[in-house]
């Protein structure tokens, strides 16, 4: 008996059927949870493992192009939620930038919902999952963003033993399982046949528990032990900096003034912070500090005034015998960036053993001319010591260097300080060192090489903030340390291959029915 099927008819003068409306609610309940999981302030580790599903399943029961620009839009929301929540603002370059991260974002979607039909059900299943990874690795190579945004494992800062994975993968590993997960549950979705799935769901299901149970004993079996040495990240009085700001405030000509027209008091401003920090970094010595640390522009200066005050910093290393590394600002006349952001390391005999500037400028904020990228390390009694500013630490590809503690001088602000340091947590599991980041406006804190906390604080809570921790003096050397992004190419690999072979292939018919 011959049947004619009406499904796929709209009546377009009445109600979308039920299909249409809950394919829309897919699409919104999809970005809703995209936005409590794209690496800002008020992330739930769970919604990222959500959201990939529902939007996975709306991108396949529709359209391809028209479906892609839903899409597009939805991960453009998420990018502006996140610059909102983040207090990184609305500008011309944030919004190109949000506005290019979500197109990329989109494009496993439209490349699984091109291909899947072409492909064997097993091959199918690796189109997402290895695009997800595949654009993650291209937003840290190409986009001025690095990890900032677009990296699902900064979803996960909680979740140590999953965590684990990034010392093998870096970041992208994270990103793929969730991007599988997502692929396997809309092929259980789809059949609505556990017997058609189960193969899918079993493989998966093992390799999801293997990496936990390995990450489980790795932390448990295998912890970062040995000597410590005492580490200690300062800041000035929060009311000196408050002064300060102020100072700069009552400025009317802007960076290219401040070094020929200082605003009044700027200058005894600066000097009373760089004495409250040199005075901070005296008491922890005291206590018995080996290394202090400085926030990132902890404190500004004139270039005329830079040689006094690394000059006080080399007295009080000696003095207190002690590795100090100082962050400076130094204000120059010098356009367009009017100026330098930089830090120097002090050994306990006053030398500098290194001066290195910042190379990734904030994309819309930051103007300075950028450094040359290579990392300083310095041998040491207490393992060797590298250094990179603030944004440095979201870009993993110069963070692979041969250390024992990386020091991350930052500075951040209340709406994204927290966040920001959890992601710099991500490199010391990569990298195998222990990571310290002092936070000129945000959440200082120490981590071993498997991610945990050693010491935490935030600057708001304090006037007179000073973070102590005993951090291993000996790393480890992970896997990502020696094979690097070799499984994040091996992914564009793969996505390359799945592209040529659905060209070549025609479209699988679907299944058809089997009657009783």
């Amino acid at each position: 008996m011959n049947t004619t099927s009406t499904a796929g008819r709209t009546d377009r003068t009445g109600p979308r059927p039920p299909a249409a409306r809950a394919r829309w609610a897919l699409l919104a309940l999809g970005t809703a949870a995209h936005l409590l999981a794209d690496g800002g302030r008020w992330d739930i580790a769970a919604a990222a493992w959500i959201f990939p599903v529902l939007l996975l399943r709306f991108a396949r029961t529709g359209r391809a192009w028209s479906g892609a620009l839903w899409l597009w839009a939805a991960n453009l929301a998420a990018a502006a939620f996140w610059l909102a929540e983040s207090a990184l603002g609305f500008s011309p370059v944030t919004l190109a930038g949000a506005a290019a991260l979500a197109a990329l974002l989109t494009l496993p979607y439209l490349l699984d919902r091109l291909l899947v039909g072409r492909l064997r059900p097993w091959a199918a299943l690796l189109v997402f999952p290895a695009a997800v990874a595949g654009a993650e690795f291209l937003i840290t190579r190409l986009s001025p963003f690095g990890t900032a945004y677009g990296s699902q494992a900064t979803t996960q800062f909680g979740a140590l033993p999953l965590l684990q994975l990034v010392s093998v993968t870096g970041s992208y590993g994270i990103g793929f399982l969730i991007a599988w997960c997502a692929a396997v549950v809309n092929l259980l979705w789809e059949t609505a046949s556990w017997r058609a799935a189960r193969r899918a769901v079993a493989t998966c299901a093992a390799v999801l528990l293997a990496v936990v149970l390995a990450g489980g004993a790795r932390l448990a079996f295998f912890p970062p032990d040995g000597p410590t040495v005492r580490v200690a990240a300062v800041t000035a009085d929060a009311a000196l900096i408050r002064a300060q700001k102020a100072a700069y405030a009552r400025g009317t000509g802007g960076r290219a003034d401040l070094v020929a027209h200082p605003p009044p008091g700027l200058r005894t401003a600066q000097r009373a912070v760089r004495d409250s920090l040199l005075a901070a970094t005296r008491r922890e010595a005291a206590a018995g500090a080996k290394i202090v640390v400085w926030p990132e522009q902890a404190v500004r200066v004139p270039a005329a005034d830079e040689p006094a005050t690394v000059a006080a910093a080399q007295e009080e290393a000696r003095r207190s015998r002690i590795y100090l590394e100082i962050g400076l600002g130094v204000h120059t006349a010098r356009a367009p960036a009017y100026g330098r952001n930089e830090t120097l390391l002090i050994d306990p005999r006053g030398t500098v053993q290194w001066t290195y500037q910042k190379a990734h400028p904030i994309p819309g904020s930051e103007t300075f001319t950028p450094g040359d990228g290579r990392v300083p390390v310095a041998a040491t009694p207490y393992g060797r010591l590298a250094n990179v500013i603030c944004y440095d630490a979201d870009f993993p590809g110069m963070m692979r260097v041969p250390a024992d503690i990386m020091l991350v001088p930052s500075h951040d602000w209340r709406e994204y300080g927290r966040t920001h340091t959890r992601k710099a947590a991500l490199r010391a599991i990569e990298g195998g060192y222990a990571l310290v980041r002092p936070d000129g406006e945000g959440v200082t804190a120490a981590f071993d090489n498997q991610g945990h906390v050693l010491a935490a604080t935030d600057y708001f809570t304090a006037d007179r903030q000073a973070t102590v921790a005993y951090v291993p003096v000996r790393g480890t050397t992970t896997v990502y340390d020696r094979i690097g992004d070799t499984f994040a190419w091996l992914c564009l690999a793969a996505v390359g291959a799945l592209l040529v072979t659905g060209a070549a292939a025609g479209r699988r018919p679907p299944t058809a029915p089997t009657e009783p």
